[in-house]
């Protein structure tokens, strides 16, 4: 791996103002750090074409006349490139402030504000050029990778022609019998969520209609079960999408202590009504079952998958057992299985006697969209989802089956370490009406939630304040505007939910942030990407719960 050279690692200072130029040079230089001062702005243009590991620069240095030429060099970037800035502010609102209106378009920016501690500025140059010598790396990686191709291409074309043709020949039917694979695998799932969600939009749109219709004759009768029907086709399509992040593992875990025989216990009824009447549940809950650490919600989903499965596999009837237990995994047994770790597991077992598996099933069994049922009557993430569960929250999940002879199903969660915490759930008769003042900071990109969590905060009680992006959001934090609580989309566009979290606590060290997010990646496993004084919820939620949090928040 090559190591980049003086001018690649140096940084590219425009401070035209004072003397912040020379004060932030001689930091750097104290540092160990290589700065030049540039006079102006086309000066910088063209000192970035020499190489530059970041660009600290005032913000009212971005208001002459070179800053397109700024913007077309960043916008012309390689794709391993993405030069760091370090915007200089002024403490005020936006019209102090330039970076509001220029922080999207100048891309990996990160803003410090005058009068700024020198070991701020070197703790941001320090990241800085680290993640710049991470670009650095990607790209000699890329060019080796480029140059490992030209070889090989240069070793293929040195070969027999019979050998080139036959290689050829090879590649071309793996790569037909892939793409073969990959649409039957693609339809199989297209064909399935068309048909649940055409299901689940007919019950939406139709209970909408008809409200509407009553609505405008005045019928107000009976109202109730036509809510309950829309709100339960939502809730199955949210269902179905929680599905997809689930076995993709990327899914928004809330991992806590989970008493399974309570969870279990408390879905009997649920579970009963899933069944035919032909099919008889048994209950098998160990007595001295240990606290498992996971999602509960998850988890729920999870054993319904689980008996739906079972019941589909008994159309004729049969025996149905839900059993809980105890059981420890030693490094022999687990040292087969990626991530898996020895200890004790707390296992949920679903067993039939129906129809049974054969072995090629069996293996294909965890693969996304894979199912033996006919197109429309499912979407083959069924096991899938439970697996990606298992594995994101560090358990296992197995399947034992034969032909005639029915399924045992084990999922494996670790058991919890730890005290478990008290249930905090709301009393949904409680109201959470604000107190005269409180006010919520609202960023949301999608018009529609924005709108809704406003009104249901409105007529709470809860002044607000909303946005559309966090560069809109950024000057309300930086201001002397009341904000008790920050409410943000984890996926905004350009800066992230998150880093706005980062920034707000720069200006508010104290600012609660609630997330909200309907899919992030990178939030997956909640407990490392909130910090004290964070809280996450997942699209869709109920009116309820955020509520309830607000208000637990704020007067936490």
């Amino acid at each position: 791996m090559s190591v980049p050279g003086p001018l690649a690692e140096r940084a590219l200072i425009l401070a035209p103002l004072g003397r912040d130029s020379q004060v932030a040079q001689m930091l750097l230089k104290e540092a160990g750090f290589a700065g030049d001062i540039c006079p102006n702005l086309s000066h910088l243009c063209s000192e970035l074409n020499r190489g530059a590991g970041l660009v600290l620069v005032a913000a009212e240095a971005l208001l002459g006349p070179d800053l397109e030429t700024l913007l077309v060099y960043l916008e012309q970037q390689p794709a391993w490139s993405d030069l760091p800035i370090v915007l200089l502010t002024h403490h005020g609102g936006p019209e102090n402030n330039p970076s509001a209106r220029f922080g999207a378009q100048l891309g990996n920016v990160t803003f410090l504000e005058r009068p700024f501690h020198p070991a701020t500025l070197i703790s941001l140059v320090t990241t800085a050029l680290r993640g710049r010598r991470r670009q650095y790396d990607a790209r000699d990686r890329l060019i080796d990778l480029s140059n490992s191709e030209m070889r090989l291409q240069t070793t293929l074309e040195t070969l027999e022609q019979q050998v080139e043709e036959r290689t050829a020949q090879l590649r071309h039917n793996e790569e037909a019998l892939r793409q073969s694979q990959k649409m039957e695998a693609v339809g199989q799932l297209t064909g399935g969520i068309a048909h649940d969600f055409n299901n689940m939009l007919t019950g939406i749109i139709g209970s909408l209609e008809l409200l509407r219709r009553r609505l405008a004759r005045g019928r107000t009768e009976d109202l109730d079960s036509l809510i309950d029907l829309g709100v339960t086709s939502a809730n199955r399509a949210a269902s179905l999408t929680h599905r997809l992040l689930a076995f993709s593992r990327r899914q928004s875990l809330d991992s806590k202590a989970v008493d399974m025989n309570a969870l279990v216990t408390s879905m009997s009824e649920l579970l009963k009504r899933s069944i035919n009447e032909s099919i008889q549940l048994d209950m098998q809950l160990n007595d001295s079952l240990w606290v498992a650490e996971a999602d509960p919600n998850q988890l729920e989903s999870a054993l319904l998958n689980l008996v739906l499965n079972a019941r589909d596999a008994m159309p004729d009837g049969g025996k149905l057992v839900v059993q809980t237990a105890n059981e420890q995994l030693d490094a022999a047994y687990t040292s087969a299985y990626n991530n898996l770790a020895p200890g004790d597991y707390v296992v949920l077992i679903v067993t039939d006697n129906g129809c049974g598996m054969p072995q090629s099933v069996i293996n294909r069994a965890f693969d996304p969209f894979y199912t033996t049922k006919p197109i429309g009557q499912g979407t083959g993430l069924g096991l899938s989802m439970i697996y990606g569960f298992s594995k994101q929250s560090n358990g296992h999940v197995t399947i034992d089956s034969e032909p005639d002879q029915g399924t045992t199903v084990k999922l494996y969660l670790p058991r919890f370490r730890g005290e478990p915490l008290p249930d905090t759930a709301t009393d949904a008769q409680q109201l959470p009406y604000a107190r005269e003042g409180e006010t919520v900071l609202i960023v949301e990109d999608d018009p529609a939630v924005r709108v809704l969590v406003s009104a249901v905060l409105g007529e709470l009680g809860y002044a607000f304040v909303e946005a559309a992006d966090a560069d809109s959001a950024v000057p309300i934090l930086d201001s002397a505007q009341r904000i008790d609580l920050l409410i943000s989309d984890v996926g905004l566009p350009g800066m992230n939910g998150r880093q706005l979290a980062e920034i707000g606590r720069q200006y508010r060290p104290n600012l609660k942030v609630l997330f909200i997010t309907g899919y992030a990646e990178h939030a997956a496993v909640r407990g490392g990407f909130l910090d004290p004084g964070m809280q996450m919820i997942t699209k869709p939620f109920t009116f309820d719960l955020l509520t309830a949090k607000v208000r637990d928040m704020i007067r936490d």
